[in-house]
């Protein structure tokens, strides 16, 4: 019965049967009474809870003056399962125990395991992260549309004006709670590495956006970067992105370690299984070796980084073809490598940089970035990511922004 369950969970569904008994049988299994407290948001995560009997509660800012009920879940439903996939590793809402409860238990191991042996349950954790924004979604436009049947029905512009503003400020925070959740996916932390600084941004084009960038740690030696751009915008590039960083991530950690060319490969076929929307992704992803300062990379259609010396002279990268990944089969990727070296400083970027654009139409561009890289190479990594976005915003002016801009930098001390 309880393999039956799990089987009907959206989350485990693409498992083999073989697999779903396994956990069936393998996962501890819990009681709890009325009123207990299962998560804790902002507590740390160390294992998400998969309900087989009862009803429990959702809260956000639970006890507080801005406590909210979320929603009512019953069986079949996988409670705390994103905190396992955030940088910091903490609950983002409250569950209660609504009703006696009966549920199993999967520790962060345990899921780590079970996506290395199964690397398409990413897709079932963005399809449940998909059905939840959905719902929520579903709900406020129900609410606009009760709302706008009221506001037609009003007699006073004043109370109809009140009306849209309280509806217009709900859609705000629902956008900000997708917003949170695809902040926690990206790193909320540089790395620390003596010898090495490091800075990253993304300013997206709205709430939400495609772009990402993330930093893998790979024993005390090495470090996985990546930085990658996803086609379209808002939502579904946002549900694309945190499949694919997800991914990636699960493949980078593979033992043995495989090349960046293979890790993307693998990605690349487990997208396009789950890709349905013809939605691609260009993306850099390297392996820095801290000893050596060595950085082995693979380009699939990105943009190509930009190297600058401690005297400002920048260099010119290798180029070979690179294909984007996520709708090709087998895509030819740029396979290279560069040797850092002493005061130099690695800019990765994506393309909402080089191609923001002023009020005439003209492009900010690789020279003006170029530029701008030698002439705040001094500074630390993270001020010189920031000193370029001002940059960039101060070139376009009034003109608004057109893409989700994202840069990384690595300079060597």
């Amino acid at each position: 019965m309880i393999a039956d369950l799990l089987q009907n969970i959206p989350l485990f569904q693409t498992l083999p049967e073989s697999e779903i008994r396994y956990l069936a049988e393998t996962l501890t299994r819990r009681e709890y009474p009325t009123g207990t407290l299962i998560v804790r948001e902002g507590h740390p995560a160390s294992r998400f809870h998969i309900l087989l009997e009862g009803k429990v509660e959702i809260f956000k800012a639970l006890g507080s003056s801005d406590e909210r009920l979320l929603g009512v879940r019953k069986a079949g439903t996988v409670l705390g399962e994103m905190g396992l996939l955030s940088e910091e590793g903490l609950h983002t809402a409250t569950v209660r125990a609504q009703t006696p409860i009966y549920l199993l238990q999967m520790t962060q191991e345990e899921f780590d395991a079970l996506l290395h042996r199964h690397p398409s349950l990413a897709y079932g954790m963005v399809r449940t992260l998909s059905q939840r924004l959905n719902h929520s979604e579903n709900l406020t436009i129900r609410d606009l549309r009760r709302k706008n049947r009221e506001l037609m029905q009003a007699y006073e512009a004043l109370e109809a004006a009140q009306d849209q503003i309280i509806e217009h400020e709900r859609l705000e925070r629902e956008l900000e709670v997708a917003r949170d959740i695809q902040g926690s996916i990206l790193p909320r932390e540089l790395p620390v590495q003596a010898g090495y600084d490091f800075g990253a941004l993304m300013v997206p084009m709205s709430t939400v956006g495609g772009d990402f960038y993330d930093f893998i740690p790979l024993g005390k030696d090495h470090l996985g970067i990546a930085i990658g751009d996803v086609s379209d915008h808002g939502v579904p590039a946002a549900l694309f992105m945190a499949m694919t960083v997800t991914l990636l991530r699960a493949e980078s950690r593979r033992t043995p370690a495989p090349s960046p060319k293979e890790i993307l490969l693998n990605v690349n076929d487990q997208l396009i299984e789950m890709n349905e929307t013809g939605i691609f992704v260009t993306m850099l992803y390297g392996v820095l070796d801290f000893n050596t300062q060595l950085f082995n990379y693979v380009r699939a259609g990105h943009e190509i980084p930009i190297v600058c010396n401690s005297q400002g002279d920048l260099s010119a990268l290798p180029q070979g073809k690179g294909q984007l990944i996520g709708i090709l089969e087998k895509p030819t990727l740029d396979v290279n490598q560069m040797q850092l070296t002493h005061g130099c400083t690695l800019l990765m970027f994506t393309d909402g940089v080089n191609e923001a654009a002023n009020t005439q139409g003209s492009l900010y561009g690789h020279d003006r970035l170029r530029q701008d890289l030698a002439a705040l190479r001094e500074a630390p990594a993270q001020e010189l990511c920031e000193g370029i976005l001002e940059r960039v915003e101060s070139y376009r002016g009034g003109n608004s922004q057109q893409d989700d801009i994202t840069m990384l930098a690595v300079t060597v001390s």
